[in-house]
């Protein structure tokens, strides 16, 4: 299935859509996909619902909003430099195990909501990922249970103001948590949808000029093990997000290094998980 939620920010609804592409309204069956939805088996619940109600779901037209594909997210845990090629472009060792930080929720919007460049920011950066939803609660996971765990899969694009992120101290997660700063979507996809996740391409372009053009087949650390290795330190609970990192391309990387400015426009894909497109505008408040 390919799970969306639709409509004005913070009112959105749940859908799906369908393999014919149509896009059709579930709230007759489904709240929202929140946590509750993902750990009471929801995702079959509404496997079933839908052989026998797709036809007469409402149809939801194209020009309405699509907003984050999942609800209430507790945590976002990010993995750095998890592709050696992007680990060399900014002169870091490749770890031996997976680097965690945080990225604040309060960044989350919808796949093609603007990017708002933070006040006194002048290294905006982008990031193309694959983001892993979590179905159910997660503690001290083997690896060869781990994919057990997964809801499914979205694009993620991790933004990073990479002043705030590597020249104001401390740890990353200020320059990651700006509001904007991770767009979601355009759906999840179940894992059904997804024929081998270790070898998806992913690509992200600046104003039509591809930057970054990667496949998950050159991760330092799989999925199995990143769900296993961050259970151990946390419980990971359903809809929590885990970005697992980006491939070589990004502003930072280049020489000298490109960064964001109002007006740009980013579009970014993984295959199999659809397309989103952010225009880059200042903050204005």
């Amino acid at each position: 299935m390919k799970l969306i939620r639709f409509g004005d920010p913070g009112k959105e609804k749940p859908g799906v859509i369908l393999p014919d592409g149509k896009k059709i309204d579930v709230t007759a069956h489904v709240e929202d996909y929140n946590m509750a939805f993902f750990q009471s088996g929801g995702l079959d619940s509404l496997s079933e619902w839908l052989e026998s109600n797709s036809t007469s779901a409402p149809v939801i037209r194209d020009h309405l909003r699509l907003g984050p594909p999942v609800a209430e997210t507790s945590k976002i845990v990010c993995v750095g430099l998890n592709y050696a090629d992007h680990a060399k472009e900014g002169g870091m060792a490749i770890p031996t195990e997976p680097i965690l930080f945080f990225k604040a929720t309060s960044a989350i919007v919808g796949p093609n909501d603007d990017m708002v460049i933070p006040r006194n920011s002048t290294k905006s950066d982008w990031e193309v990922e694959l983001a892993v939803i979590i179905g159910k609660k997660a503690s001290y996971v083997s690896e060869e249970y781990a994919l057990d765990y997964v809801a499914g899969y979205c694009v993620h694009n991790d933004y990073s103001e990479r002043e705030f992120q590597l020249e104001r101290g401390g740890q990353w997660v200020k320059g990651k948590s700006c509001d904007t700063f991770a767009p979601i979507g355009p759906f999840l996809a179940t894992k059904d949808e997804v024929e081998d996740v270790h070898n998806l391409r992913l690509w992200l372009k600046v104003n039509g000029e591809m930057k970054q053009d990667g496949n998950t087949s050159d991760f330092i650390f799989g999925v199995p093990h990143l769900i296993s290795y961050i259970s151990n330190f946390m419980t990971l609970l359903p809809g929590d997000i885990i970005s697992t990192g980006t491939p070589a391309g990004v502003g930072l990387g280049f020489n000298p290094p490109q960064y964001l400015k109002p007006g740009d426009e980013v579009e970014l894909g993984i295959e199999g998980l659809g397309a989103s497109r952010q225009r880059i505008r200042a903050y204005d408040g």
